[in-house]
């Protein structure tokens, strides 16, 4: 290994340990998707299950199982916990980044380092590598896929047409058709964009398609004979009807990935879209006049713009769908790079596009570094703590833009890094807390845990989803609904909205209860529930 290869694998390697793992259990599982998948594995790993999900010892067919057999095995090794449940995504994001590192240095030599962190440090990856889901699943074996297949584009080595029909059967093991689907849409747009059809019917490889076939398609029929539902349940409903109709109560306008992109690739987003204008201006003389090596910037242009289409028309939308066309933001931007700095060694940047880049990049400093204030009062403070945040933030737009400006576009990766750095450690550092009392059920789970001689069942009343499937994982145990008309015999814990007093009194009338405790961060109170016909609290 040179010192340059041992330089950069250093570099790869403490950048994704710093970006996804560490402060991995700073807060618990947050939302209804993170302690639902974990707790599904959990359920799997319990059955010794590894073709149906289940979930509340019932079949959960949502999901294909790719993200649960691989926390199956985090919690082997490691024993179940939130910190397992989101390794996977760690793994997987940080595969990815290698791959993309070894993609360049075969295709952009020279721009391999850049375009992995550029990679590693979008928002949208960074937030998602942390997430104990399938999205960071998907996308990292259609970004490894979709590079592959550019590789045989380029070079005509079958090897990467197999590695691409490999990973397009991986992503419909994480999350479903939409995998090979949408590689199909790309291709298919790229190859009218550079007038050249022959691309679509030569990808059509019968060995690459015996082995996608081979490699995807045993668990769906494994899962369909085990439970005849499965392809409604997953294949039309959670596909066909939840893109054509907002069965899922998501409801976003159609412009609603537009801003979700543009976050997702920040820091580099303002560079992305000065690409991405490059990309379309240069499209006619790359279609007529250049090499296939000189397509790729409309390849990426394909990638990025396709997806954000293509779910944009959906009726049902969530944040992560979009994450598969990050890679191609960060991977559009490192070919523009490679065309600024491969006739120059620092060409200059314009100051409106510096100054631009050096305001998306610094202003997160301001949330990240008052983040305490924003979970506790809701609102941004006032007075010295706002002075000094927006001081930190002034000084770091200034720095970037005179670097870029004066030392040219050579500097963008490193000035970029550090308010990447300083934001993902401020979040850490100073919000962690906040963020696991509001937003995670672990410490509610804890602080009752603590007041317990032995576990007692639980019990909730209207419950948020996210508070719901996190008292599911953290206790593992799928509470009993007082909504649904399950009360509980047994003596047991009830959790409901603050002040509900008389509504406890009402619900178990001539049991005795007691107030335990009141959890303020998410507006709950927790009562004992004594015994049906007990009088006497144990």
């Amino acid at each position: 290994m040179t010192n340059r290869a041992r330089t950069d694998a250093l570099l790869l390697a403490g950048f994704c340990a710093f970006l996804f793992l560490y402060g991995l259990t700073q807060f618990g599982l947050i939302g209804a998707d993170e302690p639902r998948y974990a707790q599904v594995a959990r359920e799997m790993l319990e059955r010794h299950e590894w073709i149906t999900p289940i979930l509340g010892g019932k079949p959960w067919l949502e999901k294909p199982p790719l993200y649960y057999w691989q926390a199956i095995v985090a919690y082997r090794i490691f024993d179940v916990s939130d910190w397992a449940a989101r390794l996977p995504s760690v793994i997987d994001a940080s595969l990815m980044v290698v791959a993309i590192y070894f993609f360049l240095r075969r295709f952009r030599r020279g721009f391999e380092l850049d375009g992995a962190l550029i990679t590693a440090a979008c928002a949208g990856i960074i937030a998602y590598a942390r997430a104990a889901s399938t999205d960071m699943a998907l996308t990292a074996a259609f970004a490894i896929g979709m590079l592959a297949w550019w590789a045989w584009r380029e070079s005509e080595g079958r090897i990467y047409l197999a590695v691409f029909y490999v990973c397009m059967a991986l992503g419909m093991l994480a999350k479903g058709p939409v995998a090979p689907f949408l590689a199909a849409l790309i291709i298919a747009v790229y190859a009218a964009a550079v007038r050249g059809w022959k691309v679509v019917v030569r990808t059509l490889w019968t060995p690459g398609i015996i082995l996608f076939c081979a490699i995807a398609f045993p668990w769906y029929v494994a899962v369909q004979a085990h439970n005849p539902a499965f392809f409604h349940e997953f294949i039309v409903q959670h596909n066909f009807e939840r893109y054509s109709r907002n069965l899922y109560h998501h409801p976003e306008p159609f412009w609603y990935y537009l801003p979700v992109t543009l976050l997702a690739l920040s820091p580099w987003t303002v560079f992305v879209i000065a690409a991405l204008v490059e990309s379309f201006r240069g499209w006619r003389t790359k279609v007529t006049h250049a090499e296939i090596s000189n397509e790729f910037s409309i390849f990426c242009a394909c990638w990025l713009i396709v997806p954000v289409i293509f779910f944009s028309i959906s009726q049902s939308k969530l944040p992560g769908y979009i994450l598969p066309a990050i890679p191609a933001g960060a991977m559009l931007l490192v070919d523009y790079l490679h065309r600024h700095l491969k006739d120059s060694a620092a060409p200059t940047v314009p100051k409106l596009l510096a100054v631009l880049h050096a305001l998306v990049a610094s202003a997160p400093i301001i949330p990240a570094l008052l983040i305490a204030y924003i979970f506790q009062q809701h609102h941004l403070p006032r007075g010295k703590p706002m002075f000094v945040a927006l001081a930190i933030a002034f000084v770091l737009c200034a720095g970037i833009a005179l670097t870029l400006v004066k030392a040219g576009m050579r500097m963008l990766r490193f000035v970029t890094l550090i308010p990447v750095v300083l934001i993902v450690g401020a979040v850490l550092k100073l919000g962690s807390t906040d963020l696991d009392r509001t937003l995670s059920a672990r410490p509610l789970v804890q602080e009752i845990a603590s007041m317990e001689t032995h576990q007692l069942p639980l019990a909730v009343y209207y419950p948020p989803r996210e508070l719901e499937y996190g008292l599911t994982f953290y206790r593992n145990q799928p509470p009993a609904h007082y909504d649904w008309g399950n009360i509980p015999q047994q003596e047991h814990i009830l959790i409901i909205a603050e002040h509900s007093q008389a509504v406890v009194a009402k619900l178990v009338p001539g049991r005795r209860t007691s107030l335990l405790g009141h959890f303020a961060p998410q507006h709950v109170d927790y009562y004992w529930v004594a015994a049906a016909g007990s009088s006497s609290m144990h």
